[in-house]
């Protein structure tokens, strides 16, 4: 089916049905109770979900398939946003030429960028793309300030010619949208007793994007060019000794990694048109490299799983402060309560990223294969118990 053998074909459809399930399976608890802090279905974070789960398919191509270990897919991402936003402010706010400028854009920008950086491998090649990230952000932040916007960042003005569109009325704010057919603010919403379900246009216009994204992937996993990828991953000393170049392999794994990260600036804009150079610096790179990581390198769905896990802690458990924790613990003894809030506090709010860094710790120890691997442990584990149920219940045969 579509090209797919039958496992892979399985795994689509469960991502399909999660991405179009998100605004059901992220609101488990009902609006007003205590646990709805940790509700993740609205809008934005949604999107984020979606648009970073394809920035990490994308930069999964290049590490999880050849090793390759970039630090610097930030610059991509940067450069697609700013490739979209001008897009809007010169054409049209139509989010399809802009997303496809910022796919090509951050695609020769790759290919320049690989092509220097790939005459090195290991530590080298990753020094030498963080080197040509901090480069960009320092572009764009100051010299490059006419086109970027510097510290301020970019973002369509009522003023912008956007030729197809023509002029905004007074007081009137330009909005991505789609043909003219729908905006990306766009919102349904539904309530079912306590619960309130969103239903974002922009998001499942970021979904499907992400499916096609996550179908490619695994198109290109099963080819003989992933196939490549991975022999050169395995041992490139050896496949060389074959005769086989390994460098235009890893070159288009790169360019192709670096459109995804395009694909996902541009989507980012196309849901909140602005743009700014911290986007292009070292710490966002080093995230994506922890999305892929903790979801699992080399797998098809991992990435999906690390970028949504992080970008959950990201926003949901950085805010809880300590108003929310006294809610959580009143009834116990205030001495009591003191204690445990004294002791949650530095995990959360301002601390996330703590709490993150232990559960990264224990990943990487215990679960080299990241989440994956311990989906694939559990299903495992539930497997030989059948067995051995099926057996217990089975009668023996009269003689």
């Amino acid at each position: 089916m579509l090209g797919l053998e039958k496992k892979d074909f399985r795994l689509l459809l469960i991502v399909v049905a999660l991405t179009m399930l998100a605004p059901f399976i992220l609101n488990p608890f009902p609006e007003g109770s205590d646990m709805a802090q940790f509700n993740a279905g609205y809008p934005d974070l949604m999107q984020r979900f979606v648009i970073f789960g394809i920035l990490a398919i994308g930069f999964n191509i290049l590490f999880g398939l050849t090793g390759y270990l970039s630090f610097g897919h930030a610059a991509f991402l940067g450069v697609g946003s700013y490739a979209a936003v001008w897009m809007f402010k010169l054409l049209s706010m139509n989010v399809v030429p802009a997303i496809l400028l910022s796919v090509i854009i951050a695609g020769v920008f790759a290919l320049i960028i690989g092509y220097v950086s790939l005459r090195r491998s290991g530590i080298y090649f990753s020094i030498l793309t963080l080197a040509f990230a901090q480069m960009s952000y320092a572009l764009a932040y100051s010299v490059l300030t006419p086109l970027t916007g510097g510290e301020t960042g970019l973002q369509p003005k009522p003023g912008d010619p956007r030729i197809l569109d023509g002029a905004l009325a007074p007081g009137e704010t330009a909005t991505p949208g789609f043909f003219g057919l729908f905006d990306m603010r766009d919102s349904l919403e539904l309530s079912v007793g306590g619960w309130v379900f969103t239903f974002n246009v922009g998001y499942y216009f970021a979904a499907v994007i992400m499916i096609i994204a996550f179908y490619i992937s695994i198109r290109i996993f099963r080819s003989p060019f992933g196939m490549m990828l991975r022999a050169i991953k395995s041992n490139q000393t050896r496949m060389s000794y074959t005769g086989l170049n390994a460098r235009p392999y890893t070159l288009a794994a790169f360019v192709i990694s670096g459109m995804y990260a395009g694909l996902a600036g541009g989507l980012l804009v196309s849901m909140d048109p602005q743009a700014g150079a911290e986007r292009m610096f070292w710490t966002a790179s080093g995230e994506i490299v922890l999305m892929t990581i903790l979801g699992g390198a080399g797998t098809l769905i991992g990435p999906v799983l690390g970028a949504g896990f992080i970008k959950y802690f990201e926003n949901i458990v950085s805010k809880i402060n300590k108003t929310t924790l006294e809610g959580w613990f009143y009834w116990m003894p205030d001495g009591i309560e003191d204690v445990v809030i004294t002791i949650i506090y530095p995990f959360v709010g301002k601390g996330w990223h703590l709490t993150l860094g232990l559960l990264f710790m224990l990943v990487v120890i215990f679960l080299p294969g990241g989440l994956v691997e311990g989906g694939q442990r559990i299903a495992a584990a539930l497997k030989r118990k059948k067995p051995d149920d099926a057996k217990s219940s089975a009668t023996e045969p009269a003689e």
